[in-house]
């Protein structure tokens, strides 16, 4: 379980992170949306003790991220969206090298080897160097090394960039998996058809600030209601320039409904998208066009 509470982070005069608060229960898959530079990676590397956090605490599986960074660590699994890996090592030593690091037993770190080569598609590269790799190999090989100590959690970056479909299907699966015998999970992804696939749950942050947080079937029904209120709003406007006009004839005509009320499919009558979502929250100037029709 992953537990946040007023979590900030400035740098200098920019706010990177904002009283972050957020709780991610165990077994939730949770997808972290968000522009560039939204504060997504700055919340992964406080978590995993990577940064300093100015303000606020966290915790995972109870434990506090500041006070016990070590019993942290060896809870969890943390796969950036551009790992680094020792490339002048075969990938069968990589994989001995994790182990050492987390102190488990050369037996175990073999038997763990022989599955994870085989579930990953590694065992023909067991004596290629790391720099020999693909990227898609290397994105296998750090998947393999993240499950050896059998994190409880796990904070992944952009876990899909560049990848063909058969690993995106096999790194899903993992992912399920993990979630299913209780493992919790915070993702990021720019990939937000990924989000709706696999998300039990998703945020959205927006200039260091939680600004939507739900189900997807919740998003979509907070976006329904907002554009209820927005449609709302127009008729009033509308209501209220008719009036003006049939009062005087004399007068210039009212403004015309605020356009910023306007957004793109805003229609009742079927779910809104998550891109639609996403983009009224993060950038209403484009959900605001209409689509071109020619």
């Amino acid at each position: 379980m992953i537990a946040i509470n007023n979590l900030s982070k400035t740098y200098g005069t920019f706010q990177a992170l904002n009283n972050l608060s957020l709780e991610i229960p165990d077994g939730e898959l949770f997808c972290f949306l968000g522009p560039n530079g939204a504060g997504k990676t700055t919340t992964i590397k406080i978590l995993t003790g990577l940064l300093h956090p100015t303000s606020g605490t966290a915790t995972i599986d109870g434990l506090d991220i500041k006070q016990d960074p070590i019993k942290v660590k060896k809870r969890i699994g943390y796969i950036p969206d551009m790992p680094y890996l020792y490339d002048r090592l075969t990938t069968t030593e990589f994989f001995e090298f994790t182990g050492r690091l987390y102190n488990i037993s050369k037996e175990k770190t073999a038997t763990e080897l022989d599955v994870a080569f085989e579930r990953f598609g590694l065992n023909e590269h067991r004596t290629a160097l790391v720099k020999e790799l693909s990227h898609g190999l290397r994105q296998r090989l750090i998947y393999a090394t993240t499950f050896l100590h059998n994190p409880s959690v796990l904070f992944i970056d952009e876990p899909f960039v560049g990848l063909d479909p058969y690993t995106i299907r096999l790194i899903k699966d993992l992912l399920r998996a993990h979630t299913a015998n209780g493992g919790t999970i915070l993702l990021t992804t720019h990939i937000l058809a990924i989000a709706e696939d696999i998300a039990d749950r998703i945020g959205i942050i927006h200039q260091g600030e939680l600004v939507a947080l739900g189900t997807l079937q919740e998003l979509q029904e907070q976006q329904k209601s907002k554009v209820r209120g927005q449609k709302s709003e127009i008729e009033s406007q509308r209501s209220e320039a008719r009036g003006q006009r049939s009062e005087t004839k004399d007068q210039q005509p009212p403004s015309p409904p605020n356009s910023s009320f306007i957004i793109h499919n805003s229609s009742l009558s079927s779910p809104p998208s998550l891109e639609d979502i996403f983009l009224s929250l993060t950038r209403p100037e484009i959900s605001q066009q209409q689509p071109d029709k020619n």
